[in-house]
């Protein structure tokens, strides 16, 4: 292969996502050389995150791509897995989503023993790692007791480790404090400059990221706005007057504040040599007073708290005094770990001081530091109505184009401002916002701002935890640093910051050596005789027509409701009679299965009855969600009637031969004859990893069921699992599931020689439900009655006669018919069992099945004809 200087290169790149109408990316054409360290900036849903991890296929998202992606002048198609996993680092947003193992130095080896290496190799590699990084400390923690600053440097350093040459950071620091947030980013500095490693890094803290960077590349809304020199982009930005300029450093900020014509400042130093400079031509201006700002009564207090979590713990709270009052925003401040979130959560009441008193005088309404503990309904739309917002407060909140977008769809800002919207929704009196500004572009945060000015008008208190002292010294009344479970130091923000070192604001360290109270970039810029612009703050205009909401759902009339309930009650005592006077060896005497004419006959007929007038009676149920076209292909097809046909053949063929001589031989045969055809062909067609991994997931709930209902014979949700498989993932996936979910559940039960039975019974109902549903979209009532039959038909129709294969000694066709009968009342159980399961259970499961698939591209490859 060619070696060129650019390592990598972009050319106009579009992707889609499924059922968008906008790209998320659009046109983007960009070159990476060799050595570069290049920072990806722009609002919140730009693109930025999609257009990292297109850039490493295994991680790529699933939709419509065009354009071309060349690695050193070659498609990156041509790159192998391996060379992807090893040339390719990436480090996403939250510190413990990327964490795999428990132990430190099991994370640092995992990437290398995936990869093959041998072990002096891994020893040598890991312990210079730990080195560079300075993690001997550390190096045999638990991953679980890291912080959050910890966690994100080790994610750094299992990326690190397989010595890539180009490491992709989707926003690394947007959960850690400042002062690990700085240390990080001068880590990654010195990875650049020291090991040459070539760095494309999304961020939101450019303060600390564009002094490192060699260039700056600006997205909005999926296009490159522009690119180059860091100053240069400010430069642009400010010519522009576009809203991105916001988020520049404050050195830029100060500097276009002032209207001076001089080379554009980046770094905190380059802000005080040009302010310097400034200062010796044109006489600084005096700093505004701070405005003052009168507040209520108390809406909060924690009065001499201490806690700790479980008896061994330590102490995280230290008698902990701490008031907020009506009409006041109160920031607190604090590193990872200084016992913030916990504060909140004893005033949300989620926590009980071990001593002290924690006093509410107000409703309260937390906003978690994970906006999606929030989220319940499938799109914004419906998070927002459920909050009772009719429009107003979704374009507050800047969410009127994404009404249409699931929550989990969102970037890490779009979903923060939809967690503030719904807790906004409350109307509680007494605010407590934990990390409301991570990930907010400058133009959101400004919307933050005023409808938290808009919320305290009203009366109302807000307590707000966050890193973001920018923010915090804008908009804060009162600042308080938590240390060491108690406040440390508090006081209006130019008190609080102007005699901080570290915790303080950049505009601060410019200014403040002639005026040490200016904590604001507006403060900086007004010593100088000029104004920094605000951002744009998001559309507010009310757009109630354009929320969509899901209908209200019909109900059953009054009678039909009845007939259903007396029919579910009478069906219940019909089963238990039935189970009662079930008498296998009344079966296999004179009549034989004849002998069912009796009372055990009219109480099956009576069952049958009465499951019809329950069909009909509840038949008005919703209906399980639209499902995506997936064609049953004609390998599915021929699989599934060659194994038919095949197995029927063996079985006739074995049994005029061999009589009743070989009969368990010929019933393994015909198992593996069924068995063996799918499992083949699930393998055949290479799967990617995310549908291997959905997959063992259904598997593992498989057996986690089977275990949760030990107790209950033949009342188990596996059947109603396997067949939601089948109906969203195909037949094979169908067949696989219900197959490995009874091959593992088995191990560890212990019922061995019942374990190739009901692998294939259960598998052939998911394969089945692939067939019968691949081109209608099954609705509940159809659903349930499919799982009926095929508990009693198929599963019921195999596994009964297996007792007899496995057993009796000679077999014949009416041993097999009595020992099935025999089986009857308690199929009936697990019919009517896999019928609660596929009624209660089945459209929520197909709604998740069908947004993994959407999302993913799971099953994709399924749906393909061959």
């Amino acid at each position: 292969m060619v070696r060129t200087d650019s390592l990598l290169r972009i050319e106009d790149l579009t992707f889609t996502y499924p059922d968008q109408p906008r790209p998320a990316i659009a046109e983007v054409s960009l070159t990476v050389e060799r050595g570069e360290l290049v920072v990806l900036c722009g609002p919140s849903g730009c693109g930025k995150t999609t257009l990292l991890r297109s850039l490493k296929p295994m991680l790529a998202p699933c939709g419509t791509i065009r354009g071309r992606l060349l690695w050193e002048g070659a498609p990156m198609d041509g790159l192998t897995q391996r060379e992807q996993a090893r040339r390719i680092g990436f480090v996403s947003q939250a510190p413990g989503d990327q964490v795999v193992t428990d132990k430190v130095w099991h994370e640092l080896a995992f990437g290398l023993e995936s990869l093959g290496y041998e072990t002096p190799v891994i020893r040598r590699r890991v312990a210079e790692m730990a080195a560079f990084f300075g993690m001997e400390d550390w190096f045999r923690r638990d991953t679980a007791s890291l912080s959050g600053g910890q966690q994100q440097l080790l994610n750094l350093a299992a990326a690190m480790v397989t010595e890539p040459d180009l490491l992709l950071l989707d926003e690394p620091t947007g959960q850690l404090d400042p002062i690990a947030a700085a240390d990080f980013l001068a880590l990654l500095g010195r990875i650049n400059r020291e090991l040459g490693t070539t760095v494309l890094l999304a961020e939101h803290r450019l303060e600390e990221a564009l002094p490192l960077a060699h260039r700056a590349v600006v997205l909005d809304g999926g296009r490159v706005l522009c690119q180059g020199a860091p100053g240069a982009v400010g430069e642009a930005l400010r010519a522009s007057g576009h809203r991105m300029f916001a988020a520049m450093p404050a050195a830029m900020r100060v500097w276009a504040g002032s209207g001076d014509a001089s080379p554009c400042p980046v770094t905190v130093g380059e802000g005080r040599s040009w302010l310097a400079r400034r200062a010796r031509r044109v006489p600084l201006r005096p700093l505004p007073p701070e405005a003052a700002h009168p507040h209520g009564e108390a809406a909060g207090e924690l009065a001499g708290v201490w806690f700790r979590y479980g008896p061994q713990g330590g102490d995280v709270l230290r008698g902990l005094d701490l008031t907020v009052h009506r009409g006041e925003l109160l920031a607190l401040l604090g590193g990872n770990g200084a016992g913030k979130t916990t504060a909140l959560r004893l005033l949300a009441s989620l926590e009980r001081p071990d001593r002290g008193e924690v006093r509410l005088h107000a409703s309260v309404g937390l906003l978690p530091q994970d906006p999606r503990a929030l989220f319940t309904k499938n799109t914004v739309g419906e998070e927002m109505a459920a909050g009772g917002d009719d429009g107003a407060m979704a374009a507050l909140c800047g969410l009127t184009e994404l009404l249409d977008r699931h929550p989990y769809d969102l970037s890490g800002g779009e979903q923060q401002r939809l967690a503030l919207g719904r807790v906004l929704l409350t109307g509680a009196d007494l605010l407590l916002l934990d990390e409301p500004t991570k990930g907010l572009d400058s133009a959101a945060k400004e919307t933050l701002g005023r409808v938290l000015e808009t919320v305290l008008a009203r009366g109302a208190a807000v307590l707000l935890v966050s890193h973001d002292v920018e923010f915090c010294a804008r908009y804060a009344h009162r600042c308080a640093l938590l240390f060491d479970g108690a406040v440390a130091a508090e006081g209006t923000p130019r008190a609080f910051f102007s005699g901080n070192r570290f915790y303080t604001t950049a505009a601060n360290r410019i200014a403040r050596d002639w005026a040490p109270q200016a904590v604001t970039v507006e403060d900086a810029a007004a010593l100088c005789g000029g104004d920094a612009e605000p951002p744009e703050a998001e559309p507010a205009a009310p757009t109630p027509a354009s929320q969509k909401t899901r209908e209200k759902e019909p109900t059953l009339p009054r009678w039909r409701r009845r007939v259903a309930g007396f029919a579910a009650a009478a069906a219940a005592v019909l089963l238990l009679r039935a189970a009662s006077v079930t008498d296998l060896t009344a079966l296999v005497r004179e009549n034989g299965p004849m002998g069912l004419s009796g009372e055990q006959g009219r109480l099956l007929l009576a069952l049958g009855a009465v499951l019809a007038v329950l069909c009909a009676a509840a038949g008005r149920g919703r209906a399980a969600p639209e499902l995506r076209r997936r064609p049953f292909t004609r390998r599915s097809a021929l699989i599934l009637l060659g194994t038919a046909a095949l197995t029927a053949v063996t079985a006739a063929a074995g049994f005029a031969v061999l009589g009743t001589r070989r009969y368990l031989f010929l019933a393994l045969l015909v198992l593996l004859e069924g068995t063996v055809p799918f499992l083949l062909a699930f393998e055949n067609r290479r799967p990617p990893a995310r549908e291997i991994a959905v997959t063992a997931v259904l598997c593992a709930l498989g057996v986690a069921g089977r275990a949760a209902f030990f107790m209950l014979p033949q009342c188990k949700p596996v059947l109603a699992l396997t067949i939601l498989a089948g109906v969203s993932l195909g037949g094979e996936t169908g067949f696989l599931v219900g197959a490995v979910t009874m091959l593992v559940s088995n191990l560890l039960y212990g019922q061995g020689p019942w374990t190739p039975w009901q692998m294939f019974a259960m598998g052939l109902c998911g394969a089945l439900a692939g067939a019968v549903f691949a081109r209608r979209r099954p609705g509940r009532l159809a659903l349930c009655f499919f799982g009926a039959v095929c508990a009693i038909v198929i599963y019921g129709g195999i596994m009964n006669p297996a007792s007899a294969l496995l057993w009796a000694e000679p077999i014949s066709w009416r041993l097999l018919a009595a020992c099935y009968i025999s089986g009857f009342p308690m199929d009936c159980v697990h019919a009517a069992a896999t019928w609660a399961f596929l009624w209660l259970g089945a459209e929520p499961m197909l709604e998740k099945l069908e947004r993994v698939k959407s999302k993913y591209g799971v099953g994709q490859q399924a749906g393909k004809g061959r």
